[in-house]
C-alpha cells in the first residue's frame, strides 16, 4: 500500500519570527509563529488546498500580505546592503522603519497598504518619541520597500506613487522635536578618555580628530592603500561611504598624522593597521608587567577557554564606537548600578535602569562621527566651506573638475600645516 502524502509543514521563519508553510513552492506567512491566529489560517490554507486538489490557485489569483512582502524586502536588503562582506548600517535603519508596518498593517493586503496608512506607521514613530529627522529617514524606508516590490511586480507600481503623496515632516511646522544633530565635542572631552582606550583606539581618535576621516575609514586602514611619497600622505581607502555612487575619496595626512601612523605601519601591505587581536595581546602584557605576585605556570599561556570569543584582526565603527563609549563610562564616572546590572533585577526595574544608563550616556558619552566635525571645523575657519566640505569627503555636486583640482591642491596645502 502506498505511504500517504504528508501535508506542508507549519514552521518557523526565523529572520522575521513569523509561521511559515510552503504550498507548491510558495510561502505562505502565516501570522506570529505559534499564535492561535497563525495555526487557524495554517488549517484554513491547507483545507483549501486538499479542496482544490492539492494546487494553489494562478499567481495572477494571489494577493500579497504585507508581512510577505517585507520577508522578500529584508531578505533582498541582507545581500544588498553589504561592504566588505559586512552588513551596512542600513540594515538596523531599514529593520526599525518596518516595525511598525509589520505591527499594524503586517496580515493586511499589500495592495490596500495606502497613504493614510503610511501615515498611521509614521504617527506611531512620532508617540514612541522619534525626532523629525529620524522619521522622516524612515518614512523613505517605507517608501522604498514598496518602490522595490514594484519594481519585482510583487504589488501594484502605483501603490509606491500613491505613497508619495505623503509629505515629510516640515522643520517648526510641526509638534516633533527636532535632533541635536551632529557636532564637534570639546577636546577637554576626548582628551579624557585617554588613559582608559588602547593605543590603537587613540591613533585612530587622534587621526579621525585631525583629518575628517568618517568611522569606516579609519578601522579599514592599511599600509597598501596610503600614497606615501610625498610630503602630504594620501591615504585612499579601499571601500568608503559614497563609492556606490561612483564618487573617489582621497584624505590627506600630514606630518602631525602620519607620526602617529609611523607606529602602526606593517610590512604585511594587506594587514589593517589597527588590530584588536593586538591590542588584546598588548593588553595582557601590561597586566603581567604590573602583577604583584608571580605568575602560576599553569596560568602562563593561558587564553581562555572555549567559549571566550577571540579578538579580530581589524576594528569595525561599531567595535570602535563601543571602546569610546566604554571609556566615557569610566572617564566620567558612570554610577556602577548603571553600568553592570545585577543579575536577578525584577523586569521593571531592570527597564527603568536600563533606560536611566541610556540617558546617563545621552548626556556624558561622544562618538566617533563628532570627532569629523572637529576637524570640518577646524578646517573651515582657516579655509571656508569648500575646504571643510573636501578635507571630510562631503558630495558636492556643483564642483568641475577643474575646481575639484584646485581645491585638491588647497587640501593638500592645508593638511601639511594643520594635518
Amino acid at each position: 500500500m502506498p505511504n500517504k502524502p504528508r501535508l506542508p509543514k507549519y514552521r518557523k521563519h526565523k529572520p522575521s519570527g513569523q509561521a511559515v508553510v510552503t504550498i507548491s513552492g510558495r510561502d505562505f506567512y502565516l501570522g506570529p509563529h505559534n499564535s492561535k491566529a497563525s495555526i487557524t489560517e495554517y488549517d484554513r490554507l491547507i483545507a483549501e488546498w486538499l479542496a482544490a486538489g492539492r494546487r494553489i490557485p494562478q499567481s495572477d489569483e494571489i494577493t500579497l500580505t504585507v508581512n510577505e512582502l517585507i520577508v522578500a524586502y529584508w531578505e533582498h536588503c541582507q545581500a544588498h546592503y553589504r561592504k566588505a562582506g559586512q552588513p551596512t548600517s542600513m540594515i538596523p535603519k531599514i529593520k526599525a522603519a518596518l516595525g511598525p508596518v509589520r505591527t499594524l498593517y503586517g496580515r493586511k493586503f499589500a495592495t490596500d497598504f495606502g497613504p493614510l496608512a503610511l501615515k498611521a506607521c509614521r504617527q506611531t514613530m512620532v508617540d514612541d518619541g522619534q525626532t523629525r529627522g529620524t522619521i522622516n529617514a524612515y518614512v523613505g524606508c517605507i517608501c522604498k520597500m514598496f518602490k522595490w516590490g514594484g519594481e519585482n511586480e510583487l504589488v501594484p507600481a502605483s501603490i509606491y506613487h500613491g505613497l508619495q503623496t505623503v509629505s515629510g515632516l516640515q522643520k517648526g511646522r510641526s509638534e516633533v522635536p527636532e535632533g541635536d544633530g551632529v557636532t564637534p565635542v570639546a577636546d577637554s572631552l576626548v582628551d579624557a578618555v585617554r588613559p582608559f582606550v588602547s593605543r590603537q583606539v587613540w591613533a585612530m581618535i587622534e587621526l579621525q580628530r585631525l583629518c575628517g576621516m568618517r568611522p569606516g575609514e579609519v578601522v579599514n586602514m592599511r599600509t597598501i592603500d596610503i600614497d606615501r611619497t610625498g610630503p602630504v600622505w594620501i591615504y585612499v581607502p579601499e571601500s568608503h561611504k559614497t563609492e556606490h555612487h561612483g564618487r573617489g575619496r582621497e584624505i590627506y595626512i600630514g606630518p602631525q598624522g602620519q607620526a602617529i601612523l609611523a607606529d602602526f605601519l606593517k610590512a604585511d601591505q594587506q594587514a589593517y593597521l589597527f588590530s584588536p587581536s593586538e591590542a588584546e595581546e598588548e593588553r595582557r602584557i601590561e597586566q603581567r608587567q604590573n602583577r604583584k605576585s608571580s605568575v602560576p605556570p599553569s596560568q602562563r599561556n593561558r587564553r581562555g577557554g572555549a567559549r571566550v570569543r577571540k579578538p579580530t584582526e581589524s576594528y569595525r565603527p561599531d567595535s570602535y564606537r563601543r571602546a569610546i563609549v566604554r571609556a566615557c563610562e569610566l572617564a566620567f564616572d558612570m554610577p556602577d548600578d548603571l553600568r553592570r546590572l545585577p543579575a536577578g533585577l525584577p523586569t521593571d526595574e531592570k527597564e527603568r535602569r536600563r533606560k536611566l544608563a541610556a540617558d546617563w550616556r545621552a548626556a556624558n558619552c561622544w562618538s566617533p562621527n563628532q570627532l569629523r566635525h572637529n576637524a570640518a571645523t577646524k578646517a573651515r575657519k582657516h579655509g571656508g566651506l569648500e575646504l571643510s566640505q573636501l578635507i571630510c569627503g562631503h558630495a558636492n555636486a556643483d564642483v568641475t573638475q577643474i575646481y575639484a583640482e584646485r581645491d585638491r591642491a588647497r587640501a593638500v596645502e592645508y593638511m601639511g600645516q594643520f594635518g
